[in-house]
């Protein structure tokens, strides 16, 4: 049996696709892994980014996730979704880095102005400095998810910006789905209670 034919039936157009590719990366072919960059290069960096902040190193941890991809090209077997994979391997790298740097400043991280957990502002009440409140909101926000353990910022990460559902947070962080539940309810907790002057204004 090849190992195409041992991925899990289900599976997505995109993912038989990313499946195809992986197995002709580990043939060495190239062509097939810029291919396979260029569908995920955005996931990756993004996620990356979110975890990291905008820093000199989110380009080469970035880097560092497809060239592991191409190292373990020939061993893949496509057990689970091909992007659950790669984001194994991003946490992986991630979280060596955030406990690099650990002890260092943080930066503050890329982040949107949407989303259904924060709400930014009150549209209907707009008030003179509205700019700088929201400009002072979105450092507070960032400053308040870069303080969060790793697990949890993860969680959050996957689940607010890259949408994806608990069962594959569960298995990107090696949890249960009941533990990825509760890291992000503790998580959005703590952003709440870290927000709650902005919030209640």
């Amino acid at each position: 049996m090849s190992r195409i034919d041992q991925k899990p039936a289900g599976g997505s157009k995109e993912d038989d696709e990313d499946v195809r590719l992986m197995c002709l990366v580990g043939t060495g072919d190239t062509q097939a892994f810029e291919e396979l960059i260029e569908r995920h290069q955005s996931l990756v960096a993004g996620t990356v980014a979110r975890m990291l902040g905008s820093n000199s190193e989110v380009e080469d941890i970035a880097q560092q996730v497809f060239i592991r991809v191409w190292k373990s090209a020939r061993r893949y077997t496509p057990r689970a979704k091909f992007t659950t994979w790669l984001l194994k391997i991003t946490r992986n790298l991630v979280f060596n880095e955030l406990r690099r740097t650990r002890r260092r400043t943080h930066v503050p991280i890329q982040t949107e102005s949407e989303g259904e957990e924060i709400p930014l502002k009150d549209e209907t009440s707009p008030m003179p400095d509205a700019s700088l409140l929201e400009n002072e909101l979105q450092e507070a926000i960032e400053k308040a998810i870069t303080e969060l353990p790793e697990r949890q910022r993860m969680a959050l990460v996957l689940r607010r910006y890259e949408e994806l559902n608990y069962e594959q947070i569960a298995e990107i962080l090696d949890l249960s789905v009941p533990a990825v539940k509760s890291i992000l309810f503790r998580a959005r907790t703590e952003l709440r209670a870290r927000l709650n002057k902005y919030l209640n204004t």
